[in-house]
């Protein structure tokens, strides 16, 4: 049998699943152990090793020596022989998710030339590609004898139209610098839309929805005929939904506006002015936004638990109520401009993501927003319950109600692996 790891690095976090598969069977792999490290940019990091033996305990630790995503990968690799016996060398392929690919349509082992390519799109996913790079660095060091593979976020949306793809600039600029839209979340919206294919009983490429990855990260995808036709992230994965520290659509004006040295208004005398570098900006807008920014936590169930979900905020309303609102307010902008792109011939509305997986709140102010559109009312018995189900797509809206609304519990690195197993299969990667 055959041992598959696949890696996830997000901005502050780590998480890795080990799977196994046979060479010679088509069958889906299996999941041995899954682990997740996280608040590795606010040590001590939280490390977690969880068997997916029921009967075997997990580990959570406290680990000071964690630093960057590097060193979170080398602990993980040392505890995989003492808490589960495996030894590194059974390893025969490693997944990384990489966000950003560029032009990269399709999978590729990792060589100097693709890690080239990875490394020189670092600047347009800054959360995301660096620490990937230092993982798949890190990995090719340790696991010599195994095959690392890029997996891009990107991919899913290939084949956008071009006149959602292109943004009204310059095109010879646009060009020459690869500036239109590539759109994100690929790998969880390609489990999603299989998902959701095989809970419909359908053809995943007869198959339209708007399907929602909603967490620190945030984004919505217009899906016809199994394809992606439209999504919200952008260039980078800046734009589009607010996230925990990301700030969303915003008018491209505003940054100069906010680092403007002058307290009442930004100046266009000469002295007041203030060179605002592109790297201080994406800061701004990648880590200092969102809801973070609003309420002081990237903890949107505290943000809930604080809020007022009843009605639009007030001028006296707290930062929890506005965020809230706020976020539920760019949702349903992107669920109606989706809706109209797919003529409303709609299958399923689809919520999925940490927020969009554990938020009922959230689906039942979504739910009761697009009833006009003809999508079942949410049945508020199936939506508490179906945090804790084991189903990965379950319905909560009322049965009979209209079109679907659908809970998916993504998994981005099982599509990674089952990708890999069905590439290998095909003699990919001989």
């Amino acid at each position: 049998m055959s041992l598959i790891l696949s890696v996830n690095a997000g901005s502050s976090s780590l998480k890795v699943s080990l799977f196994r598969c046979s060479p010679n069977d088509s069958s889906e792999p299996i999941l041995l152990l899954s682990s997740s490290t996280s608040s590795i940019s606010t040590p001590p990091a939280k490390f977690s090793f969880t068997p997916a033996a029921v009967d075997v305990r997990p580990v959570k630790d406290e680990v000071e020596s964690i630093h960057n995503h590097a060193s979170a990968f080398k602990h993980f690799l040392d505890r995989l022989k003492g808490e589960a016996s495996i030894e590194r060398t059974e390893i025969k392929h490693v997944c990384h998710r990489i966000v950003h690919g560029g032009d990269y349509t399709d999978p590729v082992v990792i060589a100097n030339e693709s890690l080239y390519h990875i490394e020189k799109l670092a600047d347009l996913a800054p959360l995301h590609n660096g620490s990937a790079l230092s993982v798949i660095k890190t990995s090719i060091d340790a696991l010599p004898h195994a095959r690392s593979i890029a997996f891009f976020d990107t991919a899913f949306h290939k084949a956008l139209p071009r006149q959602v793809s292109t943004y009204a600039i310059n095109q010879q600029v646009a060009r020459d610098r690869g500036l239109k839209k590539y759109g994100f979340h690929g790998l969880s919206y390609s489990f999603i839309l299989r998902s959701v294919a095989c809970h419909l009983e359908k053809d995943p490429r007869s198959l339209n929805m708007i399907a929602m990855h909603i967490g620190s990260g945030a984004s919505i995808c217009a899906i016809r005929s199994g394809e992606s036709i439209d999504t919200s992230m952008g260039l980078t994965p800046l734009s589009g939904l607010p996230g925990a520290t990301r700030a969303g659509d915003v008018d491209a004006s505003l940054i100069f506006h906010y680092t403007s040295r002058s307290p009442a208004h930004m100046s266009h005398d000469p002295s007041l002015a203030q060179e605002v570098h592109i790297t201080e900006a994406e800061d701004i807008l990648n880590t200092k936004s969102g809801w973070k920014a609003l309420t002081g936590t990237t903890d949107f169930g505290e943000i809930t638990k604080n809020a007022d979900i009843s009605s639009p905020p007030s001028a006296s309303s707290n930062s929890c109520t506005v965020a809230f609102h706020l976020l539920l307010d760019r949702i349903l902008h992107y669920v109606g401009a989706y809706y109209l792109a797919l003529r409303g011939d709609v299958d399923a509305l689809v919520f999925a993501g940490g927020v969009g997986e554990k938020s009922e709140q959230l689906r039942s102010a979504i739910g009761e927003a697009v009833g006009c559109l003809g999508f079942a009312a949410v049945d508020e018995g199936r939506n508490r319950k179906v945090s804790t189900g084991d189903e990965v797509v379950a319905d909560v809206g009322r049965e009979g109600g209209g079109k679907r609304l659908l809970v998916c519990k993504t998994d981005e690195q099982f599509e990674m692996t089952r990708e890999c197993v069905s590439l290998a299969h095909r003699g990919s990667w001989e």
